[in-house]
């Protein structure tokens, strides 16, 4: 799923759950040449880590079988197959269509010669006269044939959801395929004949499919059909305003999820990208998106994909989580790197760096101090403006202080804080001169969590172990 393929869905999804209506998944994979294997699985189980449901279409069973929920199935149109046929053979029976038996080879040349005289690119209607008995003779020996649609003249227009009144010559629309040489209905056809049957309202897409709007307004037109209401989505764009591609970088959602990113930020952030209810708000939940979103203030013009944004949306999620459910969801980033860890120590470690992170994949730095000691020179436990002899008599003093604190302070990391914030001013101490070679004795870090934290995580005894260490470096 693209990332701009998301914004629609949610598009899709507020709509839906606004007005009590249904929240479609169709799968349109009548291009048998580009079907990659696995994409449908991929897809829907894209959909279970985003948390989003839907009421009809295609599920995902845990045993990797596909089942289906709705009343209009199949949901999936290459199971559709004999559902287009009908109305494949009603559009050549009322004269909206015919069969054309050109070769690829043909319509190539006849392309690049349109081409280089400045011309529309389009089918030059070679086949629209042939006898009906040549049609049927051919037909009968398996020539390989497709069926177009005869566009009429004129022109046709649609009021767009988003972009107001647009409007179409005729002249200018190929007689499109909807029968390929495969027996495949084309996406043209196959959407029109299952929005009718499925009772489709509302068809949100990118504006990418705005040339594709004139065919269907004609075959909604020749089947005698309304149409549903269409609202074609801007595109998202790189900084440079070019399209957001994949040539551009891994722009699917899984990257997205890959890269620490979590659900409920990526939703906020690509549902408000040229579409924000209020000036004066960034952070929406769902529920709230649904009650606020208002298509027709969704901005015709492309947005830019701000990623410092979407870096700075992420941390205040992550910084409202809870620690312990932000530790399961940073535990498979650590697993991935084979590191392992108690839960306690994983929810403490959270509760200390939550601030600190931008995404979930950040934790795979900041957990070394506490898993643990990082080599360091003897010179990094000295303060700037204290001596190594101060350093070797401040160590000596904390390991016992360190060594009593009890079971109920080690709980607590303003206890914690408290006890040694008393022991400094009770002996007349300066801060920095302690809590410095304190706080490099249990990181082995010039830059690192406050000495509070880092006791309160390690626990007693690991504390105790390592101001020995830095002790006898110090000594050493």
């Amino acid at each position: 799923m693209h990332i701009g393929t998301l914004r629609t869905v949610m598009y899709d999804y507020f709509l839906a759950r606004q007005h009590g209506g249904q929240f479609i998944v169709r799968i349109e994979d009548t291009d048998q040449a580009r079907l990659v294997p696995d994409a449908l699985e991929g897809l829907l189980k894209t959909f279970v880590k985003l948390g989003i449901d839907y009421d009809e279409g295609p599920v995902l069973q845990t045993d990797g079988s596909l089942v289906e929920k709705g009343a209009f199935g199949p949901y999936i149109q290459s199971k559709r197959l004999d559902v287009y046929r009908p109305y494949v053979e009603q559009l050549l029976a009322a004269g909206h269509a015919y069969v054309c038996f050109c070769s690829k080879e043909r319509l190539e040349e006849m392309r690049e010669a349109q081409t280089a005289a400045k011309m529309t690119p389009k089918y030059d209607r070679r086949c629209l006269g042939l006898p009906a008995d040549e049609v049927a003779k051919r037909l009968a020996a398996g020539e390989a044939h497709v069926v177009r649609m005869k566009i009429p003249e004129g022109t046709v227009a649609f009021d767009d959801a988003i972009r107001g009144r647009i409007a179409f010559n005729l002249s200018d629309v190929d007689d499109q395929i909807i029968l390929k040489s495969d027996g495949f209905a084309s996406y043209h056809l196959a959407v029109v004949v299952d929005d009718h049957l499925m009772q489709i309202s509302h068809v949100l897409r990118g504006e990418e499919w705005i040339s594709s709007t004139p065919k269907q307004i004609v075959l909604h037109d020749m089947l005698g059909w309304d149409m549903p209401t269409y609202a074609h989505v801007p595109l998202i764009l790189n900084p440079d305003k070019t399209k957001l591609s994949k040539r551009k970088g891994d722009v699917s959602v899984d990257s997205f999820l890959a890269k620490g990113y979590v659900p409920e930020a990526l939703i906020n952030f690509i549902s408000t990208l040229g579409f924000n209810p209020k000036g004066d708000q960034e952070i929406y939940t769902r529920e709230e998106l649904v009650k606020l979103f208002d298509l027709s203030k969704v901005h015709s013009s492309g947005a830019v994909m701000n990623m410092e944004k979407l870096d700075w949306m992420n941390a205040q999620y992550l910084r409202a989580m809870d620690p312990r459910a932000l530790a399961e969801r940073v535990r498979p980033f650590l697993e991935a790197d084979e590191v392992s860890m108690d839960s306690e120590r994983l929810i403490k470690i959270c509760t200390v760096e939550k601030e600190r992170l931008v995404r979930l994949t950040d934790i795979k730095e900041k957990v070394g101090p506490y898993i643990s000691l990082a080599p360091y020179e003897s010179s990094l436990l000295v303060w700037k403006k204290s001596t190594k002899e101060e350093a070797v008599s401040i160590l000596t003093n904390l390991i016992p202080v360190v060594s009593v604190l009890d079971e109920a302070t080690m709980t607590s990391l303003a206890l914690i804080e408290a006890e040694l914030r008393e022991y400094i001013e009770q002996n007349q101490l300066q801060n920095g001169p302690v809590l410095w070679p304190l706080r490099v004795a249990l990181s082995g870090l010039a830059a690192s969590p406050s000495p509070f934290e880092l006791l309160w995580v390690l626990g007693r005894e690991e504390a105790v172990r390592r101001l020995e260490t830095a002790l006898g470096l110090l000594q050493g």
